[in-house]
């Protein structure tokens, strides 16, 4: 039973379903929120989508060795992102990896942040913003629902992606798990996002832009991050890196966590500083008051 002081909203885009829920609003200036933050994703799909054939990806993807292109600032701030993430994991996340499959090399790119464009240096800019796009725009959103006064919020992207915010007034977070409605791993989640990868849904879709190989790794693996974005990009990551290289992935993302499971048991990596603290399970009538994302 969901606390009817949060409202839930649903709206589809980047070929998945998104949900916001605000808590602690009245029900109509909270829809109006969840309408703009919707229609700001709306706008981005329109810029990021490799799929659409006048985004900013897709002209990329048209430039020659030693063009560059100006790009909207949302497609720019994404690309940048990017880039940041794919040094921080030592080129695990990377996203030209799908690009290794047309061209015999990782094609090389460069951004200018002066004029927000971005150069081709080398092949062909295949960009698949798949493993960011959408923590990208949970990121966005949130900023949308602040602007409206909003601060209380749980967004979800695809049953993969949680941003939260601010917690339901009263309570410790949202109640957030890995896996199935009844996983014992359970987090009350504020100011951050948890992201999950596998092969569950999509198949071996997930490839190490190093090697150019399918991952390797069979089970989901789990992200926490302060930003949707960087939680989409790890859990990607750690889809293709081996528990010692994880380990030292995030000794420079200090504000961030995996989860990997051997089969077994969850194991933990990294800390959780500044985006909330594991709980255990509360007791029933807790539970109900809150409301619960888990992921597939």
């Amino acid at each position: 039973m969901s606390d009817p002081s949060i409202h839930v909203f649903n709206h589809h885009a980047m070929a998945t379903q998104f949900q916001v829920r605000i808590a602690g609003e009245e029900k109509h200036y909270a829809a109006q929120a969840a309408q703009a933050a919707f229609a700001l994703t709306d706008n981005l799909e329109s810029q990021l989508s490799r799929f659409r054939e006048n985004s900013d990806i897709s002209q990329v993807a048209q430039l020659a060795p030693g063009e560059q292109l100006r790009v909207s600032e949302p497609a720019f701030a994404c690309l940048e992102i990017a880039k940041k993430m794919e040094l921080a994991t030592r080129g695990a996340f990377s996203i030209t990896a799908a690009a290794l499959i047309t061209q015999p090399g990782q094609p090389r790119w460069s951004l200018f942040e002066e004029h927000f464009s971005v150069r081709c240096d080398k092949g062909k800019l295949e960009f698949d913003l798949g493993a960011i796009g959408k923590g990208f725009a949970l990121d966005r959103m949130a900023e949308v629902l602040r602007e409206w006064d909003c601060p209380a919020f749980l967004l979800v992207a695809g049953g993969s992606s949680i941003l939260a915010g601010e917690p339901p007034l009263g309570t410790t977070g949202w109640s957030c798990g890995l896996g199935d409605d009844n996983s014992p791993r359970r987090f009350w989640l504020k100011n951050g996002s948890l992201s999950g990868s596998g092969l569950a849904v999509k198949g071996r879709h997930i490839v190490d832009s190093r090697t150019g190989e399918p991952a390797a790794r069979t089970n989901r693996a789990w992200a926490l991050s302060p930003t949707a974005a960087e939680s989409d990009a790890l859990s990607t990551a750690a889809m293709v890196l081996d528990e010692a290289n994880v380990s030292n992935v995030l000794l420079s993302l200090n504000d961030s966590s995996v989860w990997l499971h051997d089969g077994r048991e969850w194991k933990q990596f990294g800390g959780r500083k500044r985006i909330g603290e594991a709980q255990p399970r509360s007791n029933a009538a807790e539970e109900n008051h809150r409301q619960r994302a888990t992921f597939p």
